[in-house]
């Protein structure tokens, strides 16, 4: 490697930040990169192969016994290590056996269910989880709201960037409006106190911030659930104001499914995976709910058809007659 060269894994941050993917991807890919190449000796990729790929994810899954999803992404960190940095022809890379991923039905609430959990939260915690299980949002989406993402006239949220680099619309509560506008309302006025104090810059995505210059300060691209304290950018270095974290809502949601005693593994994402499968009872067309969760494949919405069948595929059990 020349003097000049960036060294391999600040070359992995550049190429992902060009392709704008997110803060969490570069991390982990970056951090798969790295273990693969310790694993190795700190041999550099281009001396390696399948072989030497193939043996890295067996050991993540005899010896790191890790699940199928997290060997599935260490084979795709290393694929775009080696096509999209290295650029190098690495079409044998995609016959490298990878554990497959096992297929679980969702964890579903009822409606009852869910009404009991909301009713032991309050406060930020109760109205993302309200927006949730309202809107069918996944709880980082909720998170990165921005104001000019609520359109309270046309009772719709704008989900931008979601899963799949996608953007799509979907319900805003009519319950959920007077709480949200008086969140909002203190949110506007924390936010005039950071001005104030000469902060109120927030996150832009895609340089929109070199493009609009005054952007960043404007009232309609702060975060409608922005966090409580100042943090550091990892890119940039800039101290600001960032989004809440979704572990808040975690921790909220799972205590509160304790404290109302139901036995199931209970989740911010089976608020979501309820909403889904509340359309489908309510006689919702699949497709419509394809939209409004997001989904690339109508296969993956479908999962949730399981609800509307009783054991067996709807067959009523011979005990039963």
């Amino acid at each position: 490697m020349s003097p000049s060269q960036p060294k391999l894994l600040d070359q992995v941050r550049a190429v992902i930040r060009t392709l704008h993917y997110s803060i969490r991807t570069e991390q982990a890919y970056v951090d798969w990169a790295r273990r693969f190449i310790l694993f190795h000796n700190k041999r550099h990729p281009q001396e390696m192969g399948k072989e030497e790929i193939e043996s890295f994810l067996t050991h993540l899954a005899v010896e790191g016994r890790v699940s199928a999803s997290t060997q599935s992404q260490a084979k795709a960190a290393l694929l775009f290590l080696y096509q999209r940095v290295l650029k190098m022809d690495v079409d044998w890379l995609k016959d490298v056996v990878a554990a497959k991923q096992p297929q679980r039905m969702p964890t579903v609430l009822t409606v009852d269910e869910v009404r009991t959990v909301l009713s032991r939260m309050e406060g930020l915690p109760w109205l993302v989880a309200s927006i949730l299980y309202g809107s069918g949002l996944r709880v980082l989406e909720a998170c990165r709201l921005r104001v000019l993402d609520v359109d309270f006239g046309a009772r719709q949220i704008l989900v931008r960037n979601g899963k799949g680099a996608k953007d799509r619309v979907t319900m805003l509560p009519d319950m959920l409006t007077d709480p949200l506008k008086s969140h909002l309302e203190l949110v506007r006025l924390q936010h005039q106190r950071d001005l104030e104090q000469g902060h109120g810059r927030v996150f832009l995505p895609f340089a929109l911030d070199r493009k609009y210059q005054d952007a960043p300060t404007e009232w309609k691209w702060q975060y409608v659930f922005p966090a409580n304290r100042f943090s550091t950018d990892p890119r940039s270095g800039e101290v600001r104001r960032h989004h809440m974290e979704e572990q808040m809502i975690q921790r909220a949601v799972k205590q509160a499914a304790r404290d109302a005693g139901i036995p199931k593994k209970v989740t911010p994402h089976t608020l979501r995976h309820s909403f889904a499968t509340d359309l489908l009872k309510s006689g919702y067309d699949i497709r419509t709910v394809q939209e409004l969760l997001g989904h690339k494949d109508v296969r993956t919405t479908m999962i949730y058809t399981h609800v509307l069948n009783r054991g067996g595929r709807g067959v009523i059990s011979p005990l039963d007659r």
